[in-house]
Order: C-alpha cells, then sequence, then structure tokens
C-alpha cells in the first residue's frame, strides 16, 4: 500500500476515533454505562453504527478507551514532578497541568468520578497497577528532594492524594466552587486564581 494512502487511511482512523470517543463521553456521562446504547453513540458521532463496531468490539471497550485516555492525561501532569527540577517550581508546574486537563476535560473527568462512585466496575486491572506505578515513582521522586533536605519531611503519598483532591474538585464538583466563589460558572482566570492559592498554600506547608 502506497505511504500516502496509508497516511490517509491513519488519519481518517484518527478522525473517526476521537469522534466515536467523544459522543460516548457525552451519553456516558448523562446516562451512565447502563444506560447508553452503541446505536446512540453512532448517532451522535455522525458515523454509521458498523463503523462504530469496525473500531470498538463492544459499550464496554469504548468506555474503558475513555477511561485509559483520561489516566494518560493523569500521567502527563505527573511528569511535571521531575527530579530534575526544584520542587517549587516542579510542584506548581504540576498542580497548573493538572487544573489545566482537569478544566479542558470536565465531562471526561465527571464520568471518571462516576465510575468510581459506582464502585470502579470497569477500571481494569492493569489501569489501576498502571496508575500505582506511576504514583511510587513520584513518591520516589518527592522522598529524593526530602532526603536532599529540599523539603520538609511529610508523608508524600498523602500529599499526593491530596494535591489530586483539590485539582479535580473545581472540575467534578463545579457547582459546589461556583456557590463558594459566587458564581453562575467557572471560567480560565478562576482555575488560575486556585492554581496560584493551592500552590503558594502546600509550598508554604513543605518547604524549608
Amino acid at each position: 500500500m502506497p505511504r500516502k494512502v496509508k497516511d490517509q487511511e491513519e488519519r481518517i482512523r484518527e478522525r473517526n476515533i476521537r469522534l466515536i470517543l467523544k459522543a460516548a463521553i457525552d451519553i456516558f456521562s448523562r446516562k451512565g454505562f447502563d444506560g447508553t446504547r452503541i446505536a446512540e453513540i453512532a448517532e451522535r458521532s455522525g458515523l454509521p453504527k458498523a463503523n462504530v463496531y469496525y473500531y470498538f468490539s463492544s459499550k464496554e471497550e469504548i468506555y474503558t478507551a475513555i477511561i485509559a485516555h483520561l489516566i494518560r492525561g493523569w500521567d502527563d501532569a505527573l511528569k511535571q514532578l521531575s527530579p530534575e527540577r526544584e520542587p517549587a517550581e516542579a510542584f506548581e508546574a504540576y498542580i497548573r497541568s493538572k487544573l489545566e486537563y482537569t478544566r479542558k476535560n470536565i465531562t471526561e473527568s465527571r464520568l471518571f468520578a462516576n465510575e468510581i462512585i459506582q464502585g470502579a466496575r470497569f477500571l481494569k486491572k492493569k489501569d489501576r497497577q498502571h496508575m500505582q506505578e506511576v504514583t511510587t515513582e513520584r513518591v520516589a521522586v518527592i522522598e529524593g528532594w526530602i532526603a536532599a533536605g529540599k523539603m520538609a519531611p511529610v508523608d508524600v503519598r498523602h500529599l499526593l492524594i491530596m494535591l489530586w483532591s483539590a485539582t479535580q474538585f473545581y472540575a467534578d464538583f463545579e457547582p459546589l466552587a461556583c456557590d463558594a466563589l459566587g458564581k453562575s460558572r467557572l471560567k480560565v482566570e478562576d482555575y488560575d486564581n486556585a492554581a496560584k492559592t493551592i500552590a503558594e498554600t502546600v509550598l508554604r506547608g513543605i518547604l524549608l
């Protein structure tokens, strides 16, 4: 097969998968897994039902693909906690990156929250293991900063849980955040202010 044709087919494939996942995120977030049908996803995506089945063998496969995509986004944010950086720079970069990703993927984020609340039925064992491994890698980085005298001693895993929770709140519980801020909806500057406040508060507590 000519390279040009192969590249075109790959672009079509990527586009169709993107359309399917975008449609599925919207429907899953409103109706849940059990209330969603493949036919609805196909109609919303603008693709024939057969095309959806061409890329995904089942509704569960689409659902788990959405979760895997979200986890990859969190992985990218965690990479900000790099041993080559100083703690203050790294933590602020992580907080901002995590909040920004959450802001741009609110529906996806809420879908994941609902999945966990409902018992994590479709969170694959390999995904849970992956998250544990990634967390352990970042724990080692932070413990290295503590050992080098760059940070106060702290329970690193609880610190990461706290940061993850704080940066998720604005998307997963937006109505509560709006009430607390006296706003009808959150804007980009609200996420910026959140990043600044979280970073400054945390850094005052952990930096020597």
